[in-house]
This record gives C-alpha cells, structure tokens and sequence, in this order.
C-alpha cells in the first residue's frame, strides 16, 4: 500500500473522532480521549503495512490528522446546522 493511500486511511480514520470531539468541552476528559484516541490505530496502520518511521513523512501524518480532526468537527457543525431548520 502506498504512503498516499495510509494517509488517506488516515484521515478517514480522525473523521469520526473530529465529529464526537466538537461535541465535547474543550479541554475536559472526553475531548482529551477524542484527540488521542486514534493515534494507537495510526501507529498500528504504519505496522501493519510495514511502513518505518522517516522524519520526512512526519509532516504528512500530523497533517492528515488534523486535517480528519478538523473535517469531523465541520460535519458535526454542519449536522447541527440541518437539525436545528
């Protein structure tokens, strides 16, 4: 599996932990699990297909992440949005 296609998996994976942490208090128990709750599954990712670590794919792991994170709390917004209409 190429590097580009664990990233995407990546993503997908913060997805739903983005939309359950913009749900939650900042900073309380909850949210702290919602942000480092996947990073197990991301580490796992990387073993399972034989992937080593390298400085230079770093960058692009963090930037998947977030970018997960952040499209999950803009789907939650958006859901909240249509509910309330």
């Amino acid at each position: 599996m190429t590097l580009a296609a664990i990233l995407v998996l990546v993503f997908l994976l913060n997805l739903p932990f983005g939309y359950w942490r913009a749900g939650l208090k900042k900073l309380s128990p909850a949210w702290f699990v919602a942000i480092h709750a996947p990073v197990p599954f991301v580490l796992l990712l990387r073993w399972a297909f034989a992937l080593p670590f390298r400085w230079a794919t770093l960058p692009l792991f963090v930037a998947a992440y977030f970018a997960g994170q952040a499209a999950g709390a803009r789907l939650s917004a958006r859901g909240q949005q249509v509910a309330k209409q």
